[in-house]
């Protein structure tokens, strides 16, 4: 029996192991994305993980001609409905042309942004009900959620300074992206198991050490 034990325990860990893990980075603008999945992918890739790092909107050649679109900054007659729609019309391609691949091939996907940005930035921020959004959503997504989300939280002034106001978005006005960094929030609130809040206010190796100590409760030593 122990015998027995001992081999469904190293089944398990191999599944654990093998089986592809879906990660996404989010926040506002200037929090400091970029650099906590750098970080993020050095570690795993230590650990002997195949990481495929990806961005939205972007990531294919598709998605990153609607990205052109949405961040231009001459576009600013761009209606709400129409910037959610492109958002989700990226999303669908990178799913199936990259996520869902990498996942079934037993690859550790990161990405920066995903569909908790579309609930922010749209949702809270352009004030396009929750509802609306998570009906399209599924159509878009299918049975794909991430399984461990790093929102990364910063006061908004700060963020804007560090990254500049250079595209469409970040050139909004502030009392949007204050609404996006409480949409944020409160989406964690609902799901915290899932969504692990982290202040950038803070030292880049300080919120890259807590990544580092989850990554290490979900893939062990």
């Amino acid at each position: 029996m122990k015998l027995k034990n001992s081999k469904i325990l190293r089944c398990a860990q191999d599944d654990k192991k093998h089986r592809g893990y879906f990660i996404t980075f989010e926040g506002a603008e200037g929090s400091g994305k970029s650099t906590q999945i750098r970080n993020a992918v050095a570690f795993l890739q230590k650990k002997g993980r195949s990481v495929v790092m990806l961005r939205e909107p972007g990531g294919t050649r598709i998605s990153e001609a609607i990205r052109a679109i949405l961040l231009d900054k001459n576009l600013k007659e761009m209606s709400p409905i129409t910037e959610l729609l492109l958002y989700l019309a990226a999303r669908a391609q990178i799913v199936r042309e990259k996520i869902l691949p990498a996942l079934a091939k037993g690859n550790v996907v990161i990405s920066d942004r995903f569909e908790d940005s579309t609930r922010a930035y749209q949702g809270f921020g352009r004030k396009i009900p929750l509802e609306a959004i998570e009906a399209v959503s599924k159509l878009v997504r299918g049975k794909l959620r991430p399984d461990l989300t790093f929102v990364l939280d910063i006061d908004i002034a700060k963020g804007l300074a560090r990254g500049g106001r250079h595209d469409r978005i970040e050139r909004e006005a502030l009392s949007f992206h204050r609404r996006v960094r409480q949409g944020f929030l409160a989406l964690a609130k609902k799901e915290p198991r899932r969504m692990v809040v982290l202040d950038t206010n803070k030292s880049v190796e300080s919120v890259s050490q807590k990544v580092r100590e989850r990554l290490e409760r979900v893939f062990g030593q």
